[in-house]
């Protein structure tokens, strides 16, 4: 029985360890099969976008390099934003290239790529609307914003600080919250900077930002599980991102999308 029980304690021992040294390099796996999955929320112009049935989008675009650097094939997932984040702890998919903000609490859970985007919170209002030129003026008016996004945090603590806190909506995903807009059922929406400015290039009869951006300048990664099991994936993307900045590539998608190339830090930037 005792030769058993230690014969047994070794098996377990060993699929433990097999276990985690899989655990431990998921770049390794990922080659091995040649396929990353990535999961998004493809209804975040002009980071990602399902049009026609066709993802497109900066996100996507990005991240299609991405993976020929790393030598595999991207698949794509199209997942609710509140699903995302618990998919990829549940081990559902590989990688979020979703734009998600990168906040000091997000990565004690998180391995966060270098910043793909500007995720600094600011305002678009239907056009000609003159009760709103500045952030302030949202001051008692019913605003949107994403449920579960670092923006709508951003904005709720703005609204904190206004004579009168504005009226905050939230809704699944921002398309929702632009068509309330465009109704007038709401006089504002909160978002980031990219995302108002593309939304007011593309229906400049229908919608306008508000300028400045309001709160500390916040930027977008893409998210790897926690831990050390995704550390040579997020280097590895790390190099691919850093190859693209030099070689031009990150520049041409921004101005393909954006109309203008962001300036981006090549580093870690120091969150709150």
């Amino acid at each position: 029985m005792k030769k058993s029980l230690l014969g047994l304690a070794a098996v377990v021992g060993v699929s433990l360890g097999l276990a985690s040294a899989a655990q431990a390099d998921m770049l390794s796996d990922i080659k091995a099969k040649g396929k990353i999955t990535a999961a998004t929320e493809m209804h975040y112009a002009p980071f990602d976008i399902l049009k026609d049935g066709e993802y497109q989008g900066i996100c996507h675009d990005l991240f299609v390099e991405v993976a020929k650097e790393l030598g595999v094939e991207a698949e794509f997932l199209d997942l609710p934003w509140q699903s995302i984040l618990p998919g990829l702890e549940a081990g559902k998919f590989d990688f979020v290239n979703a734009p998600v903000t990168i906040t000091a609490e997000r990565m004690k859970r998180y391995n966060f790529t270098l910043p793909i985007g500007n995720a600094t919170v600011a305002l678009a209002k239907k056009a000609g609307d003159d009760s709103i030129s500045k952030p302030e003026d949202i001051a008692g008016k019913a605003v949107g914003s994403q449920k579960g996004s670092a923006q709508l945090e951003q904005l709720k603590a703005f609204s904190e600080t206004l004579p009168t806190p504005a009226d905050i909506r939230e809704y699944v995903n921002i398309d929702e919250a632009l068509a309330d807009l465009a109704a007038g059922r709401i006089q504002a929406v909160a978002n980031s900077m990219p995302l108002m400015g593309y939304a007011a290039v593309q229906r400049p009869g229908l919608f306008e930002m508000v300028m400045p951006p309001f709160g500390d300048p916040k930027y977008f990664g893409w998210v790897a599980p926690g831990g050390e099991g995704s550390e040579t994936l997020i280097a590895a993307i790390n190099d691919a991102l850093l190859k693209m900045h030099e070689d031009g590539r990150i520049k041409a998608i921004n101005e393909k999308w954006l109309g203008s190339n962001p300036e981006l830090p090549t580093t870690m930037p120091d969150v709150k």
